[in-house]
């Protein structure tokens, strides 16, 4: 069986290329909640949102951040690297500014876990790839990250207990 994850994104800005990450069928994860039933767990308020991560993080061997243009301002995010975190679940990020979504690629976002539990902590892997004329090239980029999502999700870090 493939390794279980969650992955943490952006919805609204990155659910089509997060889409595009699930369709590699490489790794198992959380069910991808279209905009209807995400509405309907946002509008039951904080503690439904909570109660839905800590359901869907429960049995998942690792949590894998795919990292867009607006990932690291999203309240969300922060919460499931910090419950990653507590929980001692291995933790990474995996950058998608490059996979193409609705034909247009994205310029790449800050670094979450800077913000969220220190810099140089969690690897970050970024599989964007240029064309010849240093464009980037979502096609190659989708291929690169297809090659290496099953191995890059086996190097996430744990917080170590002091």
């Amino acid at each position: 069986m493939a390794k279980t994850v969650f992955y943490s994104f952006h919805y609204e800005q990155d659910v089509h290329r997060v889409q595009l990450v699930r369709n590699i069928n490489a790794l198992e994860a959380q069910p991808l909640l279209n905009s209807q039933d995400w509405e309907q767990v946002r509008r039951r308020g904080d503690e439904a949102i909570k109660n839905w991560i800590h359901k869907q993080m429960a049995y998942k061997k690792a949590v894998i951040v795919l990292i867009g243009k607006c990932t690291a301002s999203r309240p969300w995010v922060m919460y499931e690297i910090k419950k990653a975190w507590a929980d001692k679940k291995p933790l990474l990020g995996i950058r998608i500014h490059g996979l193409s979504a609705l034909g247009s690629v994205d310029s790449a976002g800050s670094d979450p876990f800077a913000k969220a539990i220190g810099a140089g902590v969690v690897p970050v892997f970024d599989p964007a790839m240029q064309d010849w004329s240093g464009k980037t090239d979502s096609k190659a980029t989708y291929n690169k990250l297809r090659d290496n999502l099953e191995s890059w999700s086996e190097q996430g870090v744990i917080r170590r207990s002091w």
